[in-house]
């Protein structure tokens, strides 16, 4: 994982310099913070994920196109075989994601909601009152554009989805990481389709205090 995904110092750099003082100010306003899960089971027995599943009740399933057929398979094995994050990663990639966990800068306290889909996140918008998201982690055009419960499935279900932009970071490739223009084509991204793109002073500052 380490070799395959290059925006994990940048993650780290948020998580140590912006995410304590962003997420304890957000705390001492009137604000709600909601974590959203990245996949896995590790969040299941966290409670904010418990009083989540029961409001909300079942998930709901979308409908799948036709099942897998031999070629489906075959050029899947292609994709796994040659593409990223390349075969001779994936042993540790699967030991590492057996741990996976909430990074500790990050971890929920006992009173905030955690989700792992639309339909859950969006049963909670409705009971907190909340049809504005501001989304920061990692990355803004992969996980927080595409994920459940990311900006894609929340605008279709009525949200602003805004961001702080020093609060997330992207994935970037060979041609775009020395500059992060990924990361400059996301914000510009979330500006003209989903919300507004705040500056961390600027947003914490207008913050009310409870």
């Amino acid at each position: 994982w380490e070799r395959a995904v290059e925006y994990l110092p940048r993650c780290r750099r948020i998580l140590d310099t912006v995410f304590p003082r962003l997420l304890t100010t957000v705390r001492e306003s009137p604000l709600p913070v909601i974590h959203v899960a990245g996949g896995g089971t590790y969040h299941r027995a966290h409670v904010g994920f418990l009083r989540a599943r029961a409001l909300a009740g079942e998930s709901t399933v979308e409908g799948r196109v036709a099942p897998p057929d031999e070629v489906w398979k075959t050029q899947q094995a292609l994709r796994a075989a040659a593409g990223f994050p390349g075969a001779h990663n994936r042993p540790d990639i699967d030991a590492a994601f057996a741990r996976l966990d909430f990074a500790p800068q990050a971890r929920p306290l006992a009173e905030e909601a955690v989700v792992e889909d639309a339909h859950q996140l969006a049963a909670v918008c409705r009971e907190l009152g909340v049809n504005h998201l501001v989304y920061v982690g990692f990355a803004l055009n992969w996980c927080l554009l595409m994920s459940p419960g990311g900006m894609v499935d929340m605008a279709r279900r009525g949200a602003i989805c805004s961001t702080i932009a020093e609060a997330v970071t992207a994935v970037e490739n060979r041609e775009t990481a020395r500059d992060e223009r990924e990361l400059e084509q996301a914000l510009w991204r979330v500006s003209v389709e989903f919300g507004f793109v705040f500056e961390l002073e600027d947003f914490l500052s207008a913050l009310p205090k409870r």
